[in-house]
């Protein structure tokens, strides 16, 4: 398939998504949110791919923003569609995905560029990262999810701030916050998100997607997160993976777990 803002990169199960828009910044745009919604569910149901990374292209930007020229001169009524399309095209199928997704942050990752890295199920950020929700310095509030995934990363009152003085923070400062797990040098992020993603694949695929699919109950309105554990944990009993695991640890091996 082919991708006019997104490249693709396959290697060792691992599948690597760069956005390729280097002289915007890396915006996201209709285009490009289609373009990676596409991508993101082919890839989530190829079986050989086994954990997906999300990066910028560049040194500068993971997403610096929005494309705030395509939604300038918005009606209410558009504004609101342009929001909820957002979020159930790409930034709530990524949170759900059972493929594993680890957002490289390598540079700015700014309003919708934030709001795309904390979709995603972990964050890895260079040194060199900032991060921030700048959308009330432009009459907006954060519309692809951020007034919710920030608080729920940060808590409340850091959440707050960083939303109502629209400033950005540092790699370190976002560590520090709980917003990203590790911050490592830019030449090395992405290996970095590979080793982590290597240790990843030695576990059961169907098992992780469980995990996913319970840990986002708990943030869900109307979801018993307790609840979806039970059941998913069950459903775990009748896998293949399981009698693999079990079956390993008794005789003392590794695990050999097949495909998703």
């Amino acid at each position: 398939m082919n991708y006019e803002s997104i490249l693709i990169t396959t290697e060792n199960n691992i599948a690597t998504i760069t956005i390729n828009r280097p002289t915007k910044l890396n915006a996201l745009n209709a285009a490009t949110i289609s373009d990676l919604h596409k991508a993101i569910k082919t890839l989530g149901k190829n079986n050989e791919i086994r954990v997906i990374i999300l990066t910028g292209s560049g040194e500068k930007a993971f997403v610096a923003g929005a494309d705030i020229a395509e939604f300038a001169n918005f009606s209410i009524e558009e504004g609101m569609q342009l929001a909820a399309e957002g979020q159930a095209k790409l930034f709530d199928y990524i949170e759900n995905l059972k493929t594993p997704v680890i957002a490289a942050i390598n540079g700015f990752a700014l309003g919708g560029g934030l709001e795309l890295a904390m979709a995603c199920h972990f964050r890895v950020a260079s040194d060199n990262a900032k991060m921030g929700l700048p959308e009330v310095s432009l009459g907006l509030i954060p519309g692809y999810g951020g007034t919710q995934r920030l608080p729920q990363l940060v808590g409340k009152g850091r959440a707050m701030e960083m939303i109502m003085t629209a400033g950005m923070i540092t790699a370190e400062d976002a560590y520090r916050a709980g917003l990203v797990n590790h911050v490592v040098p830019q030449a090395e992020l992405l290996e970095f998100c590979k080793g982590i993603a290597q240790r990843i694949m030695k576990n059961s695929p169907y098992a992780i997607g469980k995990a996913i699919k319970s840990v986002n109950a708990n943030f869900k309105e109307g979801k018993n997160g307790y609840e979806t554990e039970i059941k998913a944990f069950g459903k775990c009993f009748g896998t293949e993976d399981f009698k693999e695991g079990t079956t390993a640890f008794l005789e003392k091996r590794k695990a050999a777990f097949k495909g998703k």
